[in-house]
């Protein structure tokens, strides 16, 4: 009978240096996750906040404390602050490996000081009881012309509506969309919803009267009547 030949299997030697290599690669990575996951936030950037100030808006992302990022993501942030009656929209983003952060923000600031309802009025039309340092509508407004009054007071520059003191409806036999304006430096102004953007010029439709006091009818026309 033949001899059955027995197969030799080679030993393979271990490659010290590759050895070493994924070693040192997998420490680095190790190291690398953990100082990831002990990253905390260094700094912290706010943008678009006036009626809050930089402190309460930190305060409401929970980030008084410059904690840890991973453990805070932007999303999280986010809807953390969207919470907010105060505030409509948030985008945060974070830089230099997750330890500098930017809050850019969009105020749901308050309109009027809704006199009737004893309420403030929101940019969003949402009314709270807050006091802030706002126009008066001092009467009732008709519900058929209320919305269109605040989807109209929205788009009136925050400028021009914070120089604005009382606010009345009042309507004449020609239009009943009509308002009167008291303004903070004396003057009364007249408009009606379809022209009341044009108030957004005031600041120029006063220089061209030599700042002279009086009426500004926006109404019918615009022309100003000086006070005797």
């Amino acid at each position: 009978m033949a001899k059955s030949k027995k197969k030799k299997t080679k030993k393979r030697k271990l490659n010290k240096k590759r050895f070493f290599l994924f070693l040192m690669f997998f420490l680095l990575l190790v190291l690398f996750i953990y100082k990831l996951l002990n990253i905390n936030i260094k700094n912290i950037y706010i943008r678009g906040n006036d009626l809050l100030t930089d402190q309460e808006i930190i305060d409401i992302a929970k980030l008084e404390d410059y904690p840890n990022s991973i453990n805070n993501l932007s999303l999280s942030i986010e809807k953390r602050l969207k919470k907010n009656k105060y505030i409509l929209s948030a985008n945060v983003t974070k830089y230099n490996f997750t330890t500098k952060v930017i809050i850019e923000i969009k105020e749901n600031y308050p309109l009027v000081y809704y006199q009737v309802e004893d309420k403030t009025i929101l940019l969003n039309g949402d009314k709270v009881t807050d006091k802030f340092t706002v126009p008066t509508v001092i009467n009732q407004i008709p519900n058929t012309i209320y919305d269109e009054f605040i989807h109209v007071l929205k788009k009136v520059d925050k400028t021009i509506l914070y120089r604005m003191s009382e606010i009345q409806y009042s309507p004449n036999d020609v239009d009943e969309e009509r308002f009167f304006i008291l303004m903070n430096d004396g003057n009364y102004v007249y408009l009606t919803l379809n022209k009341f953007l044009s108030i957004n010029k005031y600041i120029s439709m006063v220089k061209s009267f030599n700042n002279k006091k009086g009426i500004l009818y926006l109404d019918s026309g615009e022309y100003f009547d000086t006070f005797d």
